[in-house]
């Protein structure tokens, strides 16, 4: 079926997707080659169809999520690619969509950032399939990513993200909140979040999305692609160049903040697709580093810990540059902006945080701030 992929308003390129397969399956007229997704390679040559389609299947929910395999089969669809052209690709990520070139639509008649959307996906991703109505596919939800169930709902008008955690302890929800606590005290940009507990006691975590209908947020992952990199430099410094080359504003100053972060909070996963960079999409003028968001898988999320055992704290996993966080804190060469003299008292916080699940008890909490304690005086003797 023959689609146009557009901008907002504005037609990009002709593009034939494969309804058997749901794949981009030849690629047309390019139009405006400045609004080609950043990090694909892209002329009217079939040989970029392979960037182009691992853009496409990007959009899609992944395979790791929970309760995928139940969720595609309620839905009635063979994969999540699927789902995309349901929504016609629109996402509340991005301005980019795909347009039917048989029967046009309007952007300000479809795009999710005005128009209301069904959270029948959503409720099925969270595996509230008790209804037997007919299912509505028009949703965001077919465009969100990461391993965790998540759904969008429309909040007194804002377009929020509610995001629940995995066992044994339910904890990525409540992490967010007291990632943001830190990042509050720090003056680190973030995106807010909050926590509510569901009538059976699962904690979600809530927080308003920070992309508008006039911005795109683009991973680290493409904007890593924007350029090639040598053999001897560094990931890290790869970033830092293609953010410069780009034009990004402050980009060292953020990422540093961002890794200062992760530090104190032990990330385990901050992967080149949570974390980047938001631009405007009318101007395509780059904004900056997005907020930092997504910092669920830390604090021991998932590990049993004794918060005086220091092997404990060193065992944990880092990302995206380094594999241990003691080598990843070496990347930042400014703490001049940190006072870890605001974080002082904030182990009453992340008490009041964590209490609200009952998933985690008092040993655990209190576990949990000592660990915390330990790590914000790591940092200060490395400093």
């Amino acid at each position: 079926m023959k689609y146009t992929l557009m901008h907002r308003k504005i037609a990009v390129a002709e593009i034939e997707i494969d309804i058997v397969t749901s794949t981009i399956a030849k690629i047309g007229n390019i139009f405006a080659p400045e609004r080609i997704p950043i990090g694909i390679g892209f002329t009217n040559d079939n040989s970029v169809r392979g960037g182009m389609n691992k853009w496409w299947q990007g959009r899609s929910i992944p395979a790791s999520r929970q309760n995928f395999r139940e969720a595609m089969e309620k839905l009635g669809v063979s994969s999540s690619t699927e789902l995309l052209t349901k929504c016609f690709g629109l996402s509340l990520s991005d301005q980019y969509w795909v347009n039917p070139v048989t029967n046009p639509l309007k952007w300000e008649d479809i795009n999710f950032f005005h128009n209301p959307f069904s959270e029948d996906v959503g409720n099925v991703l969270f595996g509230q399939t008790e209804h037997e109505e007919e299912i509505n596919l028009t949703s965001p939800d077919n465009t969100s990513d990461g391993w965790l169930k998540k759904k969008w709902k429309i909040i007194d008008g804002k377009r929020c993200l509610i995001k629940g955690g995995s066992d044994p302890f339910q904890q990525e929800p409540l992490n967010e909140a007291c990632a943001a606590a830190v990042m509050k005290r720090l003056s680190i940009p973030h995106v807010p979040y909050y926590v509510v507990v569901s009538e059976d006691e699962l904690p979600y975590s809530v927080c308003k999305n920070f992309i508008t209908h006039e911005t795109d947020l683009v991973s680290a992952y493409y904007i890593l692609n924007t350029s090639k990199k040598s053999n001897n430099v560094s990931y890290y410094q790869h970033f830092l160049d293609c953010c410069s080359e780009l034009e990004i504003p402050y980009a060292q100053e953020n990422i540093d903040k961002m890794l200062t972060l992760d530090y104190l909070i032990l990330n385990e996963d901050r992967h080149y697709n949570n974390f980047g960079a938001v631009r405007n999409a009318k101007t395509l003028e780059w904004i900056g580093l997005a907020p930092v968001f997504d910092s669920g898988t830390s604090l021991w999320y998932n590990q049993n810990l004794i918060s005086n055992n220091s092997n404990v704290l060193r065992r944990i996993k880092a990302k995206p540059f380094r594999t241990t966080h003691e080598e990843q804190i070496k990347l930042v060469k400014d703490f001049t902006w940190l006072d870890l003299s605001l974080l002082d008292g904030i182990e009453e916080e992340f008490h009041d945080i964590l209490s609200l699940s009952p998933y985690i008890d008092e040993k655990r909490i209190d576990d949990i701030c000592k660990a915390f304690s330990a790590r914000v005086k790591a940092l200060e003797q490395y400093m």
